[in-house]
């Protein structure tokens, strides 16, 4: 839990719809979510293609706003902020992992780790120089002696543990990650799940995933199923 004892994150009846088909009808992909993570809990949510987890995720990382409901990120509730003043939250308080790594194919390894931080939306808690971080964070996934390496320099499992690192690189208190292991062969799929739960714990950070791999899933600590538009928990993974 954080400081004040209330979840890190709490989303209150979340509402979400797109037009239909024919233009006219809207289709409703979330009806009256709810969802409560903890401080450094580790979450994973499944379900279907078409069931919703993208627009999800994207509510709950400021990409997206609700119809309806609430999303309350560490005790701020998040509806009424500007887009400026939601930007800042996610570059303080989010990190975000995709399924394919977006690393800037002309920047090196650790340029690429630290592009965050030219922001200046650091996080409010800044325990170590961002340089020192990177270095540490890098060295911690095994890629000490790849920070001059471009991405086109690197396997499939090193660019994407190279975009974990970016992703924490702001201290965050919530990590999410869009299938992070679904571009990955099986073992660089395991090395990495691994991975994002070890620094789960290490950091301290919430870890918060949507994926299609079972096994991941049967590894977070509970496991939500998202379908017709609710979230069912199932029971706790370990």
């Amino acid at each position: 839990m954080n400081g004040n004892g209330a979840p890190l994150l709490e989303l209150v009846g979340i509402g979400k719809s797109y037009p239909g088909s024919d233009g006219l009808s809207p289709t409703s992909v979330l009806r009256g979510l709810n969802l409560l993570v903890n401080a450094g809990e580790s979450v994973a949510i499944v379900g279907p293609s078409g069931s919703g987890k993208s627009t999800l995720l994207n509510i709950i990382g400021t990409l997206d706003r609700p119809d309806s409901g609430r999303v309350v990120l560490d005790g701020n509730d998040l509806a009424g902020l500007t887009d400026d003043a939601l930007a800042q939250v996610r570059s303080r308080e989010i990190g975000f992992v995709f399924q394919l790594h977006h690393l800037l194919p002309q920047c090196t390894v650790l340029e690429n780790v630290l592009l965050p931080t030219l922001t200046g939306a650091t996080s409010r808690t800044r325990t170590e120089p961002a340089e020192a971080r990177a270095r540490r964070l890098l060295h911690r996934v095994g890629l000490s002696d790849r920070l001059t390496n471009r991405p086109g320099q690197l396997s499939g499992g090193e660019r994407q543990r190279t975009a974990v690192v970016r992703a924490l690189i702001n201290e965050p208190k919530l990590l999410l990650a869009d299938e992070p292991t679904g571009a990955l062969d099986g073992s660089n799929a395991d090395n990495l799940a691994a991975l994002l739960l070890e620094l789960n714990r290490e950091e301290g950070v919430a870890l918060l995933t949507i994926t299609h791999a079972q096994d991941l899933a049967e590894q977070m600590g509970c496991t939500y199923e998202l379908r017709d538009g609710n979230l069912r928990r199932r029971n706790d993974s370990r």
